[in-house]
């Protein structure tokens, strides 16, 4: 039993990181009657616009983090990016405040030396192998115990920042400076994965609720330097490959604990299955279930949030998303195109509000159907390519 928002006996959520993701959720928690919390770093971040009301810190501070927490006495802690004091987090669990899924859960996805020693060291389950490095002589040792080409990744980032392919002996140094330059918090260390040749790369977006475990159907995507541009669902697999890929995955969330949606990444190979990543929240690939499910993935990460029944997820319709990303820098961007964009057959877009442009950043997404996923990732591409991003002074 909850009461409404801004009055006293309301259900509050607060959110950690207000972007496209953390949008979606406030909406999908206002529906259900929740008061909402936006915090981010910065003003006018896309979730912002729509809360309840929003707070600017420096979520890397944990006494600033602290304070608007003390401040809000949430029910409910909900990190939407990594970048987060998790450390504070930990001690705010203890003290009695609900982070979901868990703090140990946002602490160690944080981490990608924590994941992937629990995926491959604790779990037994199948990844790339890796190493890691603190400098750049360390790199260079890694890199020649891994073979190129490799991955090197900074510890702690987000959305594919910082990470690049190491193709040969001379890569190494630019790796190292991408790295550094791009890498979350202060963290020098850096991990060297296995290059791994995969057939196709999906998403098991997998909901831990009051009603077990539920998976979704599985999504296909394709990523460019470890951010995603496009995706579809449903990714065709056999019965065995998704039932391998399930079992995986709740393996992994199964030790993360809590309820909520996890975005499960994972490498299908000639050779099976392999673990790359997990984050325990909706994934950026998952914003195609806006098209094709009954309940999109924020649906579900608020439902099993709440302590709602998950039971089974439904396909409406196969679907694609695609990426717009600007190609500037501009606090005076203009989007144009939607008339055309949206005169393509089954189509929506969905702009995210941003206050500003950065090179390579994400400011809206198209979400197209079609009676298969083939002719939904063509109407999808058709659509992206009307928007147009103008940055002009």
């Amino acid at each position: 039993m909850y009461g409404a928002p801004n009055y006293t006996h309301a259900k509050k959520l607060l959110l950690l990181g207000s972007g496209e993701l953390g949008k979606e959720v406030i909406i999908e928690a206002q529906r259900l009657g929740v008061e909402t919390i936006a915090v981010d770093r910065y003003e006018g971040a896309p979730a912002m616009q729509v809360a309840h009301r929003f707070h600017v810190v420096d979520m890397l501070d944990g006494q600033q983090l602290r304070a608007v927490i003390e401040q809000e006495k949430p029910d409910y802690i909900v990190p939407e990016i990594e970048a987060i004091a998790t450390a504070t987090l930990v001690e705010l669990e203890k003290e009695g405040y609900n982070v979901i899924p868990t703090a140990y859960a946002a602490q160690l996805t944080m981490d990608r030396e924590g994941i992937r020693r629990l995926a491959s060291e604790k779990l037994g389950l199948p990844t790339a192998k890796y190493e890691f490095a603190n400098s750049l002589d360390e790199l260079k040792k890694a890199v020649s115990i891994i073979g190129t080409p490799c991955v090197i990744k900074p510890l702690m980032s987000s959305s594919g920042k910082g990470q690049t392919v190491c193709r040969t002996e001379d890569d190494i140094e630019n790796s190292w400076q991408e790295a550094l330059n791009s890498g979350r918090g202060k963290s020098t260390r850096v991990i060297v994965e296995e290059f791994i040749k995969f057939d196709s790369e999906i998403t098991l977006l997998t909901v831990r609720s009051v009603s077990g475990t539920v998976f979704c159907p599985p999504i296909g995507h394709v990523q460019q330097d470890g951010d995603y541009i496009e995706s579809w669902q449903p990714h065709v697999m056999s019965e065995d490959l998704i039932k391998e890929a399930e079992e995986i995955s709740r393996k992994v969330t199964d030790e993360l604990g809590g309820y909520g949606l996890f975005g499960v990444e994972l490498f299908i190979t000639s050779n099976g299955i392999y673990f790359s990543e997990v984050s325990p929240r909706p994934h950026d690939t998952g914003m195609v279930t806006l098209a094709t499910q009954d309940l999109s993935e924020f649906a579900l990460h608020v439902r099993a949030i709440l302590g709602l029944p998950v039971s089974e997820v439904h396909i409406t319709s196969p679907g694609a998303s695609r990426a717009i990303k600007a190609t500037k820098e501009s606090k005076t961007y203009q989007i144009s195109g939607m008339d055309q964009a949206l005169a393509v057959e089954d189509t929506q877009i969905r702009i995210f509000g941003k206050p500003d442009t950065k090179i390579g950043r994400r400011m809206a997404v198209i979400l197209s159907k079609g009676k298969d996923v083939e002719i939904a990732r063509q109407r999808a591409e058709e659509a992206a390519g009307k928007i147009v991003i103008s940055t002009e002074e």
